[in-house]
């Protein structure tokens, strides 16, 4: 069972530290900056940071920014191409908070004992990328927050959940550790047309995805989606912990996922959902499923056992696996997938060349095309793109 953590020390705050617009720090020496671009943590803070400048780099340098319990630890209203990375926070209602701020970059950081670790309002085109959310309340969060990224963090352990998004579209959530949460791993509320996949969500106590509310038009595909809904006291009385609940909640495209060992697989209401990508793409992988998989000329095209079973996976009247999948799917990520739709080719080109040239802090940064992660995008990305061309994740 899950021991819930959220214990946070009360220490002395001294006030709030500002980076003004100017570049000029105000209320503390433990921040240091050479040239107005990147501002380097020299020691422990127990402050807030409000940021007043675009186009920085802020690099906790591994040093701990320590709330009392409220507050903000790192602000971000407003603000465009700031990195933020390599910082411990702990202790605030909101670890990083983003209000209308748009191309920012929260990478490697590590937040617990929060209220949220990050939070994002009215905010768009953001990479969350590496970071680790633990014990706090409540899930990296996004409202009325449009195309961002959030891919490879790692969310355990916290009360609520690992991933939100409320009234949010076009966002992709890739590539997560989502594990041991108290309640869902990932959340949407009335958010349409978002990318969730390559996740691993398992054993999260109540689900592992809860879709709700007129989330239309999503797709949820190669995740491992596993021994959800065994541990909270509400999923074991009523026997509804689940892999994936809908509510109201139709026309979504959920394949090549692999489904095992959930309290029950799926559950919901008022929702018709596709469930394969047809033939010969499949369905999804299904722990408890009982068909075979023969050569009968059952399909068009059959040559063979083909991994597709020969009868559908029935999930209830209105939704049904056509084409599941003998054996599991799992996502194996490809170096140059930069869009995360699972296919290396024009379009992560492209995104590749706005980067060009850049680095944490330059005003096309795009942490996702730094390939070899040396802090700037050049040659050698584009080589490792190029080597990658025309694959895809399988």
């Amino acid at each position: 069972m899950l021991t819930l953590a959220f214990h946070i020390q009360p220490v002395k705050a001294t006030g709030t530290i500002y980076i003004r617009a100017d570049g000029s720090i105000e209320g503390t020496a433990n921040i240091q900056t050479a040239d107005n671009v990147t501002y380097v943590l020299t020691a422990n803070i127990n402050d807030s940071i409000i940021v007043e400048r675009n186009s920085i780099v802020i690099d906790g340098n591994g040093y701990t920014l320590q709330g009392t319990g409220s507050g903000t630890g790192i602000d971000l209203s407003g603000r465009t191409n700031v990195t933020v990375r390599n910082t411990q926070i702990t202790g605030f209602d909101y670890g990083i908070y983003l209000a209308t701020s748009s191309n920012n970059s929260i990478s490697g950081n590590n937040i617990t004992d929060s209220s949220y670790p990050i939070r994002l309002e009215w905010s768009s085109n953001n990479i969350i990328s590496e970071n680790k959310a633990t014990n706090n309340w409540n899930e990296v969060a996004l409202y009325w927050s449009s195309n961002n990224i959030i891919s490879e963090n790692n969310m355990t352990g916290n009360t609520n959940g690992g991933i939100r998004l409320s009234w949010s579209i076009y966002n992709m959530i890739s590539g997560n550790n989502i594990a041991n949460n108290w309640n869902e791993g990932i959340h949407l509320d009335d958010s349409p047309n978002n990318s969730i996949s390559g996740n691993n969500i398992t054993n999260n106590y109540f689900e592992g995805i809860g879709i709700y509310a007129s989330s239309s038009n999503n797709t949820i595909s190669r995740n491992i989606i596993e021994e959800n809904g065994y541990g909270s006291l509400l999923s074991l009385l009523s026997s509804e912990g689940r892999g994936i609940w809908l509510s109201d909640s139709s026309d979504n495209l959920i394949y090549h996922n692999s489904f095992i060992n959930n309290s029950n697989q799926v559950l919901g209401y008022g929702s018709t959902n596709n469930w394969d990508n047809g033939y010969p793409s499949g369905g999804n992988y299904w722990s408890d499923y009982n068909g075979t998989d023969f050569y009968n000329g059952l399909y068009q095209n059959e040559t063979g056992t083909d991994g597709i079973g020969d009868k559908p996976y029935v999930i209830d009247a209105d939704n049904r696996d056509n084409y599941p999948l003998m054996h599991q799917s799992q996502y194996v990520p490809i170096a140059g997938n930069l869009n995360l739709d699972g296919t290396i080719d024009i379009s992560d080109a492209i995104l590749a060349g706005l980067a060009f040239g850049s680095y944490p802090g330059h005003p096309r940064w795009n942490e996702l095309a730094d390939l070899n992660k040396d802090n700037v995008v050049d040659i050698f990305d584009v080589i490792i793109l190029a080597n990658n061309f025309g694959k895809y994740c399988t």
